[in-house]
């Protein structure tokens, strides 16, 4: 089913306006609800904004937020492992999110949240200087030129992560596809907001002990095992 307006919120930068709205007609939506506890869907992911810590975790320990968190591997294992952090993974895929959300149902630490909603909204989620990390792995390269526009990574996207990441905070990239890491340069290349901690065209190799060769995704796993490199940047906040 359609649902009216649908497209007309994903294109010309809509998922950015302040008068955005979701629309959708699932029947994962409501399958979610069965995970109330941690996770959040469509708006109710803007309704802590500047007060995850103290409303949410209850705590004041670094926040950090993956776009994208796919089927969930480096959410799991890195929260897993760094039970010391408060860490939200946000994605908009509604069967995927399920599965997700029933495999972190079962976590040992609920020292995260997980959001149904929608990268593009960073800015409506988080306050100004509130978020330590931003991850994003792996995320559709959109390759068609008539739909590179789809890409997250460019000037809105980067406006909202400096916005929200604190002074000093840090923006994690990796990805597997040549012209989106080429796309991702291009719009770095004036920027002066960001100091550039790492830029790889060959992470594994280049830099084996880094943080970011330590995890693996599975779509990670499928890029290596066909010979694939991965690209990374990490951006700091100046």
């Amino acid at each position: 089913m359609t649902i009216p307006n649908a497209k007309k919120n994903m294109d010309d930068n809509f998922c950015y306006r302040t008068d955005f709205k979701y629309t959708h007609d699932n029947p994962y939506h409501d399958k979610l609800a069965g995970f109330e506890t941690f996770v959040l869907r469509d708006e109710q992911a803007e309704s802590n904004i500047g007060k995850w810590n103290e409303r949410i975790f209850q705590n004041d320990k670094p926040l950090e937020i993956e776009i994208g968190t796919g089927y969930g591997e480096f959410m799991i294992e890195y929260c897993q492992k760094n039970p010391d952090i408060n860490f939200i993974g946000c994605d908009h895929r509604f069967k995927r999110s399920f599965s997700l959300a029933k495999k972190l149902d079962k976590m040992e630490h609920k020292n995260f949240r997980y959001l149904r909603a929608r990268g593009e909204r960073l800015e409506f989620m988080f306050q100004e200087n509130e978020v330590q990390s931003i991850f994003y792995f792996f995320p559709d390269p959109w390759p068609k030129n008539r739909h590179n526009k789809k890409r997250l990574f460019q000037t809105p996207f980067l406006n909202a992560c400096h916005k929200v990441l604190k002074p000093g905070g840090t923006l994690f990239v990796k990805t597997d596809h040549d012209g989106y890491f080429d796309w991702m340069l291009n719009h770095l290349k004036d920027e002066k907001r960001f100091e550039v901690l790492l830029q790889s065209r060959d992470l594994r190799n280049e830099y084996p002990e880094h943080f970011l060769s330590q995890f693996t995704t599975k779509f990670e796993k499928i890029f290596l095992s066909q010979a694939t490199l991965i690209k990374s940047i990490v951006l700091r906040k100046i």
